[in-house]
């Protein structure tokens, strides 16, 4: 790309050739895509050394610029995780392809046949932090659902993005990928993401995953709808009624199992009548495993001045670390009031043994996904059988929850008649 052009032309351009080759991808065949994707796979797998050097730039820049140890770890590739990626193209196209399912179907009066027939949204731009494996997962999506993407990731992974987006990129053109399907913004200038949101001329969808800022600054410029991917600010209330090493066991999972994702625990909410119980066992676990608890002076008063005093703010604090706001509740309705109150409408969990009390909390607790006696950890599309997916909606309209291929997915109606005239 000339580099005499502006960041604004660059961008534009990369929009039009998004366009171009979206049409392309909405004519190709099941099989085709499924074949392209292993190729993809299997050209990500010979350039595992030249991945790995460029993540390595990446993490020692990390390293250097003060990020937490986990953030780094959201970073860091080493030959695991990078055949891990390359295994979950593998099982994406072993997903049914959404494209061309049949609705619905029914006839009118006058003679009309009316089909209601999924169809790609056309071109999606992905605008994301850290994670490199976002790179692929959110590319081969979009491409399953016959989805042209541009790719915008976040600087601390600059290198590693580019060097996996040439895998997928020339891996699939290799086997027919339509030239310019998947793209990267090749630059981190913050100017990008203002000239992407508001190029709806060729960006039918944005989605935005990321800290708070990324999101909003993209909600305030979009001109094309946005699927949010906010906070993962997730709850696990231990009931009165808990098995209580149940309920240490899960909360223990959900917040140090891999704390710097949007599907662990932020706050932990306990009932009065088991607090006592809970935190002499479940409190001294998560100390154990390292977490810093933050609570008022009941909490202070079980564990110790080890557990610093709660502010306001860390009700609504998505730590991404190994860090743990911890409340005492009054009752059920209370643990309810504070989680739609504070939360992100992302996951959040009841651990209880009493069913009608389940029941309600999965009724009443208005996120993308309720959890009864599971940790939160489990929300994600590859857990739900979904396949990989680009993240996890708190939206409600069209995705909401694990974003998976039918997701990406919009529908067009098909009428066929013979001659009706209104």
């Amino acid at each position: 790309m000339s580099m005499s052009k502006t960041i604004e032309e660059q961008v534009h351009d990369l929009g039009r050739q998004a366009l171009a080759a979206s049409r392309r991808l909405a004519l190709l065949a099941e099989a085709d895509k499924n074949r392209i994707l292993l190729t993809m796979a299997k050209e990500l797998e010979r350039r595992i050394d030249t991945i790995l050097e460029a993540n390595a730039k990446d993490v020692e820049a990390a390293g250097k610029s003060g990020l937490t140890s986990a953030m780094i770890d959201r970073l860091r590739l080493n030959p695991e995780r990078v055949a891990a990626i390359a295994d979950g193209i593998r099982q994406v196209a072993t997903l049914p392809d959404p494209v061309g399912e049949i609705l619905e179907g029914w006839g009118r009066p006058n003679g009309m046949r009316i089909e209601k027939k999924r169809v790609p949204i056309g071109v999606i731009g992905i605008i994301y932090e850290s994670r490199p494996n976002v790179t692929s997962d959110a590319a081969v999506l979009c491409f399953k659902a016959s989805n042209a993407t541009i790719l915008r990731g976040g600087s601390e992974a600059f290198h590693s993005n580019t060097a996996i987006a040439a895998a997928l990129q020339e891996g699939g053109a290799s086997a027919g990928l339509p030239e310019h399907s998947i793209q990267l913004i090749p630059f981190t200038d913050r100017e990008s993401v203002k000239h992407m949101a508001r190029m709806d001329q060729y960006l039918d969808l944005i989605v935005p995953r990321g800290g708070k800022g990324l999101i909003e600054t993209v909600v305030s410029l979009a001109r094309m709808p946005v699927i949010k991917h906010y906070d993962g600010i997730c709850h696990t209330y231990v009931d009165k009624d808990a098995d209580l090493a149940m309920a240490k066991e899960i909360a223990v999972n959900a917040k140090t199992q891999k704390p710097g994702v949007c599907n662990a625990l932020e706050t932990l909410l306990v009932h009065q009548d088991v607090a006592e119980a809970f935190y002499a066992d479940g409190g001294r676990a998560l100390l154990g495993a390292g977490v810093e608890l933050r609570g008022g002076d009941d909490v202070r008063a079980a564990l110790g001045d080890v557990v610093k005093p709660v502010t306001d703010k860390d009700w609504t604090e998505e730590y991404l670390d190994l860090i743990l706001a911890v409340k005492t509740v009054d009752s059920f309705e209370e643990a309810v009031e504070h989680i739609n109150t504070y939360g992100s409408h992302h996951s959040d969990c009841i651990v209880t043994n009493d069913a009608a009390t389940a029941e309600r909390f999965l009724n009443e607790i208005d996120s993308a996904t309720v959890f009864w006696n599971v940790s939160t950890r489990f929300s994600d599309g590859e857990e739900f059988g979904f396949g990989a997916e680009i993240g996890i909606s708190t939206d409600k309209l069209h995705a909401r929850g694990p974003m998976a291929l039918k997701e990406l997915t919009s529908y067009k109606y098909l009428i066929r008649g013979d001659g009706q005239v209104r």
